[in-house]
Order: C-alpha cells, then structure tokens, then sequence
C-alpha cells in the first residue's frame, strides 16, 4: 500500500518519456532536412529527457519532498522548453511554407504544458501533491494522440 505513489511516479514518467517519443517520432517524420542547429537542438531534448528516471526515483526515495517535486518539475518544463526549441530550429531549416510549420501551427498544447509546468512549480514549496497533480495533467493533455503531424505526412 505505501509503494503506491512510487509506482505513480515511475509510470507518470514512463508515460512523459512515451509521449516525447511519439511526438519527436512524429516531428521528425515531417521534416524534410536537417542541419547542425537541429542536431545540437535535439541533443538538448535528448538530455533533459534523460533526466527524467533520475528525478523520478529522487522523489520516491525522498517521499515526494517539496524540493524533489520541483526539481522534477524543473527537468519537465526544461524538456518541454528544449522540445519547443527544436521545434524552432526544425521550422527555420524547412522554412514557413514546410510540412512541419502547416503541422505546427498556434502550437496551444505546448503553450498550454508551459503555464501548467510554471503554476506547478510556484506552488511545489506549499503543496507538493498538487504539483503532481498538475504534472498529471499536462501528460492527460498529451496523452490524447496529436494528429497534427499525421495529417500533414499523409498529405
């Protein structure tokens, strides 16, 4: 019964590691070429991403202490930035008119993880359990699939 909340963690994170994996899947089915900002972009997601079991195993270890929640926080609104910025240098390699910038479009969704990410991490100090929950959200969020890039391939 007490393992509960580690077991929450660990899947929470295995589903945020599934859907950068879907998403950056995706992405980069739709572009069209590449250079070395885009590389360095993508190592950049690819470290913060990494992050994620370390900080996910320091909350269970640590019973989901205030400064564990928001270092987690920390690596998901850093992936987050770090998946936004290769969104950029993709969208300034292929250009306003390519399939990954009709694909993009207002980008809501990632707007949206951004303020959630931040709300998340003021309230960590006071309220760990609803940084969680918050966290929680932003994976529902995504969880519904993004057909925005399928349309756009299947074009």
């Amino acid at each position: 019964l007490i393992l509960w909340p580690v077991a929450l963690s660990y899947i929470l994170s295995f589903v945020y590691i599934g859907i950068y994996w879907n998403n950056h899947h995706h992405m980069m089915h739709a572009t069209e070429r590449i250079n070395g900002r885009v590389l360095w972009a993508n190592l950049f997601l690819l470290f913060w991403i990494t992050l994620i079991p370390f900080t996910t195993a320091w909350i269970s270890e640590n019973r989901f202490a205030s400064i564990t929640v928001t270092v987690y926080g920390f690596v998901l609104l850093m992936a987050s930035f770090a998946f936004l910025l290769l969104q950029r240098e993709i969208l300034l390699c292929n250009g306003p008119q390519s399939r990954v910038a009709r694909a993009l479009g207002r980008d809501a969704k990632g707007k949206l993880s951004s303020v959630l990410y931040i709300i998340a991490l003021v309230v960590a100090a006071w309220l760990p359990w609803l940084s969680c929950i918050l966290y929680a959200a932003v994976a529902v969020i995504w969880l519904v699939p993004d057909r925005r890039f399928e349309k756009v391939i299947s074009e």
